[in-house]
């Protein structure tokens, strides 16, 4: 068990990590942290530099068993904090405003049990993952001939909306498949005396935004759910002599399935396209932040839900899967995984508002939870 000692310095770790935040695939104060951290802490094997600045730590078990992944993640927003808390972030425009901080602390605490008595059977590893809120590190690290292989794999993420000691969890689709779309459509500029000579994408973005935004969408709840996001959108340049003869747009495109996304790109490159076309534009298209639906296994959500009713949290269905993205969804593709979201209170701000700030009480439930589990697993 944490004693009072060990919630008391985890709170410290969170709140010191809260005040150091790093971007996506920038984590490199934040990686030598953890890894030194688990060195610390005596674990058997320690990798670094995994799939960028990736960690893996193992607590390997006397007897052959399952290898068990933890995940955490190691990456902050690129969102300037409000004033607030005394432990608020340091780095201008960056902060940890989706508590990633915590769920580093608690993988933290959880190594801090193990350290104290080992599996008895297997490997229990604590991943720390860069690049979650891009999309980019998962698929960095299982393309990285140094990461063991895992058998089962479990995440938490916090959840304000939800009450504290409440949980969402449920076997399938738990967070949808996603991707940025940037197009650029070019013409040609003129005088803004003589717009006839100029080709402008004016009117083709009078046809494509609204064709964008009016793709069925469905329920979330629906696996033929999609959903496009009109995110950024820019035209020419801010002069008044100038036909424009360029223009941005952004948009995020969603769906449960990962097999659906392709259909719903293949349905919005044609609507840009088209309209290109018939204005006489070019239409180039740089695909970001891509995603894959997190989708939780039946036999790994079954251990993950034994494991919160054992350790007091009450788990409910309604309400996945959720709209939101994350990058734990690929880990799937090698290993049974799952994930649950723990509530982090009614009355906490949204995820990535400019004012979120991760609840130091849900650390010791995390560790809890996960200790748990790991016990069922491993012994």
């Amino acid at each position: 068990m944490l004693t009072n000692a060990d919630i008391a310095e985890l709170i410290a770790l969170r709140r010191d990590l809260h005040r150091q935040p790093e971007l996506s695939g920038r984590e490199i104060r934040t990686a030598a942290r953890m890894a030194a951290l688990m060195r610390d802490l005596g674990a058997d094997r320690v990798l670094t530099g995994i799939g960028g600045t990736g960690v893996v730590a193992g607590f390997r078990g006397a007897a052959p068993g399952p290898q068990v992944m933890f995940r955490a993640e190691l990456d902050a927003l690129p969102i300037p904090e409000a004033a607030g808390p005394d432990h608020r972030s340091t780095t201008e425009g960056v902060a940890h405003l989706c508590g990633h901080d915590g769920h580093m602390t608690g993988l933290v605490g959880l190594g801090r049990l193990l350290s104290r008595q080992r599996p008895v059977r297997g490997t229990v590893w604590l991943l720390f993952q860069p690049a979650e809120e891009n999309g980019a590190g998962a698929a960095a690290m299982l393309a990285d001939p140094a990461l063991p292989a895992f058998d089962y794999g479990f995440a938490i993420h916090n959840f304000p909306g939800l009450a504290q000691g409440r949980a969402l969890l449920a076997p399938g689709p738990v967070n949808c498949a996603s991707v940025g779309m940037r197009t650029r459509l070019t013409g040609a500029t003129a005088h803004a005396s003589e717009p006839e000579k100029a080709r402008t994408p004016t009117l083709a973005l009078t046809e494509i935004l609204p064709a964008l935004l009016a793709l069925p969408q469905g329920s979330q709840s629906d696996a033929d759910f999609r959903l496009v996001t009109l995110t950024h959108l820019s035209m020419g340049e801010p002069a008044f002599g100038i036909t424009p003869g360029t223009a941005d747009i952004w948009v995020t495109l969603r769906t449960q399935r990962d097999d659906a996304m392709t259909a719903l790109r293949a349905d919005a490159e044609a609507i840009v396209t088209d309209a290109a076309t018939r204005h006489g534009l070019g239409a180039a298209f740089d695909w970001q932040d891509a995603f894959a639906a997190s989708v939780n296994h039946p036999e790994a959500t079954a251990l993950l839900a034994g494991a919160a009713e054992g350790t007091g949290i009450a788990v409910q269905t309604e309400g996945l899967p959720m709209r939101a993205s994350e990058d734990f969804g690929r880990f799937g593709a090698c290993a049974k995984t799952a994930m649950i979201l723990l509530g982090a209170g009614i009355d906490q701000p949204p995820l990535h508002a400019e004012n979120y700030d991760f609840p130091d009480a849900l650390i010791a439930p995390s560790v809890r939870l996960f200790h748990r589990l790991a016990r069922d697993l491993n012994g």
